[in-house]
């Protein structure tokens, strides 16, 4: 009898939190749908070229949503241009202005960014919640631990979870008083000890899905560090139907990082999972520049395939026997190579790039192969 990986390997197991599903657009968000990465654009939107290059360069990368701010009503019905040009579906990011978030609904946005509680009441709200559902819209409710309600600071005293968790709840409510659910939440915080404590208690509070993220995490070192360890500790946990990370770099990093956060926890595969070691005096190659060598000529492979680069006999035919392909460095200028755990022939330093682009490469054709047999 063949064993599952849950049977083999129980403690790499992770159990997902039951969630309702909504969509934005055509990707599901919720329920038993990939945990979808996002992005957001930080070009003018109303230019509208350069708008839609970042895009098409994030869905190249990956990106499964991008969110574009729509600060003003040439934001706003820019979203018509640009959606005609782009294949992802598009998150308006609205703020304070009820009108924004109804011409983002009528000019191709998939879902609206709206915080309903700073838009102007609930008559408001109502306006936004018919242009969004005769445009077919989701909505995705976005507290801030930066921008909490006046009345909620005054009764908690300085940001908290239960201040967080007390602002998304009464937005949903007012969502919910229009017959509305097609929304999702998220409780965003610099600090990782309080964005994590907000996302256990909403967890447990509701069962619309949860868009995840550190906000404000920093730059590409600190902000995918911050990001790692509070998201990370949510999907870990089960907690999590979509992300963002947060970076102060090229918003494409955040696809990579988010791919790269979810690869790591086995919940998405998308493209090449390189295992490669940190180098010793044992290399029997340049480990770290043929490491990054091969990241920018693998990166246009989506398929998931893994790849082990060791530079010595130590520790490479152990990680060599758990991966697609390996390489592993010997002496005299030449390594092994590995297929399937199996050594299937060496190659010298000269030529072992060329030769792990190449398997890599056949190996992704095979799975599109039976891809598409299936």
């Amino acid at each position: 009898m063949v064993k599952s990986i849950e049977q083999i390997r129980p403690w790499r197991t992770i159990e997902r939190r039951k969630s309702r599903q909504i969509m934005v657009g055509n990707i599901a968000v919720g329920g038993d749908a990939p945990i979808s990465v996002q992005t957001m654009t930080n070009t003018v939107t109303h230019d509208v070229k350069a708008t839609v290059a970042q895009v098409l360069q994030m869905q190249e990368a990956g990106a499964d949503i991008v969110r574009i701010s729509c600060p003003d009503p040439e934001s706003s019905k820019a979203l018509k241009d640009i959606t005609r040009e782009i294949a992802v579906p598009i998150v308006a990011d609205i703020h304070f202005h009820y009108r924004r978030g109804i011409e983002a609904a009528e000019n191709g946005a998939a879902c609206l960014r709206i915080n309903p509680g700073n838009i102007g009441g609930q008559n408001r709200v109502k306006e936004v919640v018919a242009a969004a559902r005769d445009h077919g819209c989701s909505i995705r409710i976005g507290v801030n631990g930066g921008s909490l309600e006046k009345e909620l600071l005054e009764k908690y005293g300085e940001p908290c979870p239960e201040a967080m968790v007390e602002s998304a709840l009464m937005h949903a409510r007012m969502l919910e008083d229009e017959n509305f659910r097609d929304y999702k939440i998220s409780v965003k915080a610099s600090d990782v000890f309080l964005t994590v404590a907000a996302y256990h208690q909403l967890a447990e509070a509701t069962d619309a899905p949860l868009h995840l993220g550190i906000t404000e995490a920093g730059g590409t070192r600190i902000g995918t560090v911050k990001s790692s360890i509070g998201m990370g500790n949510l999907l870990w946990a089960g907690i999590g139907d979509t992300i963002r990370v947060s970076l102060s770099a090229d918003p494409v990093e955040e696809v990579k990082v988010g791919y790269d956060m979810l690869k790591s926890l086995g919940l998405r595969t998308r493209g090449v999972n390189i295992i490669s070691c940190p180098s010793c005096a044992r290399q029997g190659f340049d480990v770290i520049k043929t490491v990054q060598i091969l990241e920018e000529k693998l990166a246009h492979v989506t398929e998931p395939i893994s790849l082990s680069i060791i530079g010595c006999v130590v520790n490479g035919p152990g990680e060599a026997a758990f991966t697609d392909i390996g390489f592993t460095g010997g002496s005299a200028g030449y390594g092994m190579m590995y297929a399937a755990g199996a050594k299937s022939g060496k190659t010298d330093n000269n030529n072992m790039i060329e030769t792990i682009v190449r398997q890599v490469e056949e190996k992704a054709a095979e799975l599109r192969a039976r891809e598409r047999a299936n």
